[in-house]
């Protein structure tokens, strides 16, 4: 690593493969039939790693992550409909945003953000609120780090049959997700994160047969969710220009997956980093903010020493300058900042990661308690 070239310890974009990054040199055609075929296998592996082969397909969209979010909400979501959001996190209130501006109505249900959506709770929010159409349930909520229990909450679900929108950015490839049998309706995360590809491309991985009724229903011409697929059914094609270069870098990226041991081996990798990080940096004296039990292996939240001399954005120049790029802290009660444990990495990266931390410690001459 160098500062010129620096190991990014973030949820995304993250370090890729040099043969990942090797798979953007070529050009592609955007009605070419190998690329349309390429899109297939992509979309093709993408369900298979959910186990949703039999009731599920896969629509990729164009843009970050949070535009296939929206793009789910808008098309799956009829307008008289009411969303319930367990929200403990920043991302939880970017879906209430896209709600608000929908104009969908929803319900909240506040949680610490420290404090993981329980599937009780969210069963008592249905009992209070019957008119509750759809559940929108953040996997991972990557302002924190913390891991909510989707097999609970899908089952619980399921039998008020309520429908089940699953933002997974940050856990899908990582975290094992079985759509086999789970209520969950939708799927929801992008290229550039646990599957270890670049940015650029989201995708919504969806009952078929509830996409079959939702045609029409979005207000938006770009994110309709149903349009894109129906397009694709019929021509193989984009309906507008692709992100040709991210979706060959996705193909490379889940061919290392597999070859890899796929979602186990993936998640065995990223634990071993979360361990190494978690346990080095107590040694240096920071606190996680989370307990372990509800610490996901994506990214690990760290208190902000107290120290008067402690400012972030001299901790993280540093940091940067010995080659490791860390992220602020999104917490709204605590002062924290954030380090990921996800992309190609392992655990000699995030002994590295913690020297340099320690490094950057010592020359701003912070105390660390």
């Amino acid at each position: 690593m160098s500062a010129s070239s620096p190991i990014l310890l973030t949820p995304g974009p993250l370090t890729t493969a040099p043969a990942t990054r090797e798979a953007m040199l070529r050009d592609w055609g955007s009605w070419d039939g190998e690329f349309n075929r390429m899109t297939s296998s992509v979309c093709a592996d993408l369900v298979r790693i959910a186990h949703g082969e039999e009731e599920y397909v896969c629509v990729p969209m164009q843009g970050s992550g949070t535009f296939s979010v929206e793009a789910a909400l808008a098309t799956l979501v009829p307008r008289e409909g009411c969303v319930l959001v367990p929200s403990n996190g920043a991302y939880c209130v970017r879906i209430v945003r896209m709600l608000e501006r929908m104009g969908i109505a929803y319900v909240t249900l506040p949680l610490g953000e420290d404090e993981p959506a329980r599937a009780s709770e969210i069963e008592a929010a249905f009992l209070r609120t019957p008119r509750i159409t759809h559940v929108a349930q953040v996997h991972l909520e990557t302002s924190a780090g913390l891991l909510n229990p989707l097999d609970e909450i899908a089952q619980v679900c399921a039998r008020h049959g309520k429908r089940l929108i699953v933002d997974a950015m940050s856990s899908f490839g990582a975290a094992p997700i079985d759509l086999r049998g789970s209520g969950i309706d939708a799927l929801v995360s992008a290229s550039g994160k646990c599957l270890e590809g670049v940015p650029g491309m989201g995708f919504v991985i969806v009952r078929r047969a509830l996409l079959e009724t939702c045609a029409r229903r979005s207000p938006s011409l770009a994110l309709d969710l149903h349009d894109q697929w129906a397009y694709m059914e019929k021509t193989t094609q984009w309906r507008f220009t692709p992100p040709t270069h991210v979706v060959a870098a996705l193909r490379r990226a889940l061919d290392a997956f597999a070859a890899q041991g796929g979602q186990r081996a993936r998640g065995e990798r990223y634990a071993r980093n979360c361990a190494t990080l978690v346990e080095g940096m107590k040694a240096l004296g920071f606190r996680p903010f989370l307990p372990a039990e509800v610490q996901s292996n994506v990214i690990v939240t760290f208190h902000a020493p107290r120290d008067p001399a402690w400012r972030f954005a001299d901790f993280y120049t540093a940091v940067r300058e010995a080659g490791y790029i860390l992220y602020p802290g999104k917490l709204t009660e605590v002062e924290t900042f954030r380090v990921g444990c996800i992309g190609a990495i392992d655990e000699a990266d995030m002994r590295g990661a913690v020297a340099a931390i320690e490094g950057a410690v010592e020359q701003l001459g912070i105390e660390v308690r």
